[in-house]
């Protein structure tokens, strides 16, 4: 790692004056806060109660709460105003550069907490690896691997000499700090947007002018990621917005990286922009979002300060992309919110004058007709434009899905392991009032203990591997069979072509249903292996009452362990990358026409599409499944060790003299401790109801 210390000042990105119009959208987290208040009250009670070690453990899971960030990934169009409206939404008007090269494929991540402070601001950015880089150097990217598999000369050529121009550039800006710098990354303990830009943003004509070199886009085209973590108290709790480079580039880098960041986060927004709404340039955009389920999916349609008759269009425009998305699978059921970041930034910065009336007196008949605000209504004007810009219903669409998603999710998981903690306490309380009223107990052995946990274990782990693995072979006979089935019939199709119109006539085939398949595989899989896991978990946890029961003869009332829920498996986002019969027109033209005889199409077809379509199926089949295995896995492990360390104390506790005053619990506040137990164990089950 090399930290860049060529800039020391202790800068800072621009504030707004109107920075507590974040706060306005997020009102719907408020039931999902409260819960979480309780829930970390309960953890510190059973923190006080318990010996260190629960202490311990309350405190970790407290912070697991405290300090949760969900994620949401922003993905658009080209030209929507996607970048702008991340900078509105996070307070930042001139944070991110809006205009960025097409040779720029950095994700960028802004970690937004209202527990940090301003001094904590801070950036991180990576660059790409060597392999990373090689791979683009030596064979172009995606396309250049589509170019080489289908034999296509002229592209490949086109491909090389894009890659010799920029890597020309990039050694030029850099000089012998280039492949010295792969794999590296730069820290800075502020961020603003010049520094932003020298590691994202290309201008058009810096490679000709030093000085520009040496500040914008310096590093961009070895950037890979940027992290901002940015004091934001207006949020009510941290959040991540990934802003991706989209979907649109000559390398399909971009899209290969948009694939990853909409995997590592629960929401994706898709921004649109209102003058073009979805068309079929954007495909490779609705195949992506198509294999993301569709709750978990926010269109925003941007730009709508440009519309000049809102109240008429809006509804067409939300039509029309209602139509696009059912014709092409996309998801069809998506929240579909109308936004202007122009009226958003106008707000944020108190320029109230850069949006005319007209355009705010047709926005505002919209947003009447809509019931989105009251007719006569008593907002200040930023608060009108705020409203009228549509920032507030993304974060309340926004905070619906963390509520009912991410955020129940982890409300559950919490809550099962503090219940957990707060059984293994009342089991002690058991004991010790055993211990003090009925002495023909008998007593426990610490090495019988340990002997029955180390079995658990063993079963446990072996059990998981076992049904993971038949889950993963059912899943392999099912993906395999939709592959080779997808490529039969579209074979089949090509020759029937060629049959009925030889070869003079274009053949087009739509891989769509090959993505349907695949999908209904992946969501079968899911379904299986969830299933699976639960069934290893409850079964585990019934085994870890049982030594409750048989060693320390706790009662049922009130008593149970809480198998942990099962991951949830990632979106299969990778389904929707590009393919050779997703590329039609000149380059699919080229490929037909240098193709003769009907025994060389379908061969050569059928070993380009197998040589395409294969890496996604392997993907699926190899990191996929391997990552829904070791998820599995962990949550397995973690609740093993968790309860492991319960009882591992417990047993060393019980197993002390009568007139020990170090026990777990304190017998002479035996009753005090029990009564606040009981309060924190109501709260729990209050919760989880």
């Amino acid at each position: 790692m090399k930290v860049d210390t060529s800039i020391m000042e202790n800068g800072a990105a621009s504030a707004v004056g109107n920075a507590h119009l974040l706060s306005r959208g997020f009102e719907g987290l408020n039931p999902f806060l409260e819960k979480s208040k309780s829930l970390r009250q309960a953890l510190v009670r059973i923190g006080k109660i318990g010996d260190k070690a629960t202490n311990r453990s309350a405190r970790r899971l407290h912070h697991q709460l405290k300090h949760a960030e969900p994620s949401i990934t922003m993905i658009g169009q080209v030209k929507a105003g996607k970048t702008t409206l991340v900078n509105a939404m996070v307070g930042h008007p001139d944070l991110l550069p809006a205009d960025v090269n097409p040779w720029t494929s950095v994700v960028t991540s802004l970690h937004l907490n209202p527990h940090i402070l301003p001094e904590d601001n801070r950036a991180t950015f990576r660059f790409f690896d060597m392999e990373e880089w090689s791979r683009l150097l030596d064979r172009g990217g995606r396309i250049g691997e589509l170019a080489s598999r289908a034999g296509a000369e002229e592209e490949m050529d086109k491909v090389r000499e894009q890659v010799l121009e920029m890597r020309e550039k990039s050694k030029k800006r850099l000089g012998d700090k280039f492949e010295l710098l792969l794999g590296q990354q730069h820290e800075y303990g502020y961020f603003d947007s010049e520094l932003i830009e020298r590691y994202v943003c290309l201008g058009d004509d810096f490679e000709d002018d030093f000085e520009t070199s040496q500040s914008q886009g310096r590093f961009a085209d070895i950037t890979k990621s940027a992290e901002v973590f940015m004091h934001r108290p207006e949020y009510p709790m941290p959040l991540c917005l990934r802003d991706t480079p989209g979907v649109n580039d000559t390398f399909m880098i971009r899209e290969q990286i948009t694939i990853r960041a909409i995997r590592e986060s629960r929401m994706c927004v898709v921004v649109l922009a209102a003058h073009q709404a979805l068309s079929s340039v954007d495909m490779a955009l609705i195949r992506l979002i198509a294999n993301v389920k569709s709750r978990e999916v926010i269109i925003a349609v941007n730009r709508c300060d440009e519309l000049s008759d809102p109240v008429n269009q809006i509804p067409e425009i939300r039509d029309s992309i209602r139509k696009t998305l059912k014709d092409h699978d996309g998801p069809k059921d998506a929240q579909i919110i109308f936004t202007s970041a122009f009226c958003a930034t106008a707000a944020l910065t108190g320029r109230l004058d850069a949006v005319d009336d007209q355009t705010i007196e047709a926005l505002s008949s919209w947003a009447i007709a809509e019931g989105r605000i009251e007719e006569n209504h008593s907002l200040k004007p930023e608060e009108l434009l705020w409203d009228l810009s549509g920032v507030p219903d993304v974060f309340a669409a926004i905070g619906d899905r963390i509520s009912d998603g991410t955020g129940q999710d982890l409300l559950d998981k919490i809550a099962k392991s503090a219940r957990n903690l707060a059984n293994g306490l009342n089991a002690a309380h058991q004991v010790v009032t055993a211990r003090e009223t009925d002495t023909s107990l008998p007593p426990l052995e610490p090495g019988q203990l340990q002997g029955e946990l180390s079995r658990i274990e063993s079963d446990a782990m072996s059990s998981m591997d076992d049904a993971m693995t038949g889950v993963i072979e059912d899943f392999k006979t099912r993906i395999e069979r939709s592959h080779r089935s997808f490529l039969e019939r579209a074979t089949g199709s090509l020759l029937k072509h060629l049959e009925s119109k030889g070869d003079e006539e274009v053949w087009e085939y739509d891989p769509s249903g090959l993505r349907i398949l695949m999908r209904t595989a992946y969501q079968v899989f899911g379904r299986n292996s969830q299933k699976a896991t639960k069934e290893v978990l409850i079964r585990t946890a019934e085994q870890y009452a049982g030594v409750y029961h048989r060693m320390f003869n706790v009662s049922d009332e009130g008593f149970g362990i809480e198998a942990p829920t099962p991951p949830r498996p990632a979106s299969p986002v990778l389904l929707g990358q590009t393919i050779a019969l997703d590329l039609k027109g000149t380059w699919w033209n080229r490929w037909w026409h240098k193709r003769r005889g009907y025994r060389t199409f379908a061969t050569e077809f059928a070993e380009m599409i197998g040589a395409e379509t294969q890496p996604i199926v392997d993907s699926l089949l190899g990191s996929h499944s391997d990552a829904i295995r070791e998820a599995s896995k962990q949550t397995l492990q973690e609740f093993i060790t968790e309860q492991n360390g319960i009882l591992s104390r417990l047993a060393e506790e019980a197993g002390k003299t009568e007139g020990d005053h170090t026990a777990l619990i304190d017998a002479a506040g035996v009753s005090e401790k029990q009564a606040q137990l009981k309060q924190a164990m109501a709260a729990l089950t209050e919760l989880a109801a």
